[in-house]
This record gives structure tokens, sequence and C-alpha cells, in this order.
């Protein structure tokens, strides 16, 4: 029972934040879609958790923090807002690198798990023709 109120209450935690967020065409009025090619690591000796490629719509909620996908990490993930928010300011259009989930999971090392990431983001064409 109590698994099933912690996942509610996540689940509306997230659902708050998604809204608090506003939607991409709100944020960032310039851009026609994101692209997020992700690979997840972890500390083990298969490293390779997943691929991940999350498509990103001027519908889509602006909240780009990514969850941790090791079992039990708490207050961990990835938040690739700020990533997004300085691409869209200097109006870049590629960029790549990497995070270090800094969650806590009781019997694994803090740096249990992080991600190599590359975004790719497309704008609107102006009046003019141009990206």
């Amino acid at each position: 029972m109590v698994n099933r109120q912690n996942h509610a209450v996540k689940m509306e935690l997230k659902r708050q934040n998604n809204v608090a967020a506003g939607l991409v065409s709100e944020r960032f009025p310039s851009v026609s879609g994101i692209v997020i090619n992700m690979t997840y690591y972890r500390q083990t000796a298969n490293p390779v958790l997943m691929k991940r490629t999350v498509n990103i719509f001027p519908t889509s909620y602006a909240f780009f923090k990514m969850d941790c996908m090791i079992k039990g990490c708490e207050g961990g993930g990835f938040d690739l807002s700020s990533v997004v928010a300085n691409m869209v300011k200097e109006h870049k259009k590629l960029k790549k690198g990497n995070f270090v989930c800094k969650g806590k999971i009781d019997s694994i090392a803090s740096n249990h798990a992080h991600i190599e990431y590359e975004a790719v983001i497309q704008y609107r064409r102006g009046k003019n023709g141009s990206a």
C-alpha cells in the first residue's frame, strides 16, 4: 500500500513539474523540435544500461529532467534544462556532453550512473527564410 501511495505522490509531483515548466512553444517559440539521444551507463561489468531517444515537440512540456534508470535511486536523474535553455539562447543546433547522477541508493556507490547525451534543436524558419 505504501509503494502505491509513494508512486501516486511521485506521479503527481511529475505532473506539477510539467505544468509549471510550460510548453516548449511558450518557453522557446523559435524551436520547432528537439531530439535528445542518451546512452545510460551504470557502474557494472556491462556498463551500457540502455540507449534512449527523446523527441520533444512544441506541444511537449518544457521539462527536461530525465529519471535515473537505476532502481531505487532517490533524488537523482539528469536535468538537461540548462543545456536546452543555453542552446536556444545561443541559437546552437547541436550539443554533446555528459552528466553524473547525484541520487542516493543505500548499497550502491554515489557514482552509480551517468549519461552521455547529444541534443539537437531544430528552429522555425524566419520570415527571411533563415533558420
